[in-house]
């Protein structure tokens, strides 16, 4: 399953599916009912541990959630820029290289 809308709007999305109430959400990741409201709409950022407890209470892939997580921060990151095809390529060369170089040292950490 890809997401192609925002993060927010996917956990509105399975949220509501699954007729759940903002509160027991929210109640769930250890947050205010506002706070989840806002990070339904965009206008907060969730975390990767809210991330994993929101795929487990959801039962999806937490792969998959945090794809969608990430990409809104790298989307949002870069939305007004002009060249983003060339900063994704080169990132994700600086990528395999930060991967090659840990993996050589012996040191996964990021």
């Amino acid at each position: 399953m890809k997401f192609k809308s925002t993060f927010g709007a996917v956990i509105r999305e399975m949220r509501k599916q699954r007729n759940l109430p903002i509160r027991k959400v929210a109640a769930v990741l250890d947050i205010d009912p506002s706070t989840l409201s806002k990070i339904e709409r965009n206008e907060r950022s969730a975390n990767k541990v809210m991330v994993l407890k929101l795929a487990e209470l959801f039962e999806i892939d937490s792969d998959e959630l945090l794809v969608s997580f990430l990409s809104d921060k790298i989307a949002n990151e870069l939305f007004e820029e002009e060249n983003t095809e060339e900063v994704l390529k080169v990132a994700e060369e600086k990528i395999e290289y930060l991967k090659s170089k840990n993996i050589k040292q012996g040191n996964l950490n990021f």
